[in-house]
């Protein structure tokens, strides 16, 4: 399988992360997104990553239908409870997850595309603020890691790991039980280590 990828997205991370959990091999191959020359496009109407093309010709987007298909490969149940309630519970987890790092990637976006002179503050705030309620929400109901990882868990630990990269940890002072939760998660996953994105 085929993994559409930058080794910075905290979303291909979530996939490469899964795999590795899994043991599911995936080759990788660099997507530019903003290339419309890229195929990328043709794959993936939206022109997003991480994009998976399946050994029988299929395309899955976005990460959390491509962590849901890797589980189903593994055997299903092993990062995706199969029991209804334990199954919403991790779901509800990621997306609350996707969302803070979808807010976050905008933020990063206005500063990215945008001259400082044409930034609106109030969007910026807006983002900032579903960020910050979403890091109080997930400090309030995180538990110790247990070691077992779930599709909730691996996408906190990749937005974590994003946010030191993007943000230089600056979620960490406010939040001592997310920092203990993915320091036990970072210790009991070295393929965690081996995704870290760099500048």
């Amino acid at each position: 399988m085929l993994l559409r990828h930058s080794p910075t997205s905290p979303f291909v991370r979530k996939v490469r992360v899964a795999a590795a959990i899994l043991g599911i091999a995936l080759e990788l191959e660099p997507a530019d997104t903003l290339d419309a020359n890229d195929t990328l496009r043709q794959q993936n109407p939206l022109g997003k990553i991480p994009a998976l093309l399946t050994g029988d010709g299929e395309v899955l987007f976005d990460s959390s239908v491509i962590l849901a298909y890797l589980d189903h490969l593994a055997g299903d149940g092993r990062i995706l409870p199969i029991e209804p309630t334990a199954r919403i519970k991790v779901l509800r987890r990621e997306a609350l997850v996707d969302g803070m790092m979808d807010a976050a990637i905008l933020i990063l976006y206005e500063a990215r595309f945008r001259p400082q002179e044409k930034h609106e503050a109030r969007w910026l705030e807006h983002q900032a603020g579903k960020r910050l309620r979403a890091l109080d929400a997930l400090e309030a109901e995180v538990e110790p890691y247990s070691g077992t990882p779930n599709v909730g868990d691996i996408a906190l630990a990749c937005a974590l790991g994003w946010f030191d990269f993007r943000f230089a940890g600056d979620w960490r002072a406010d939040h001592p039980k997310l920092v203990a939760w993915f320091d036990a998660f970072s210790a009991a996953h070295p393929q965690f280590a081996d995704s870290t994105p760099v500048a």
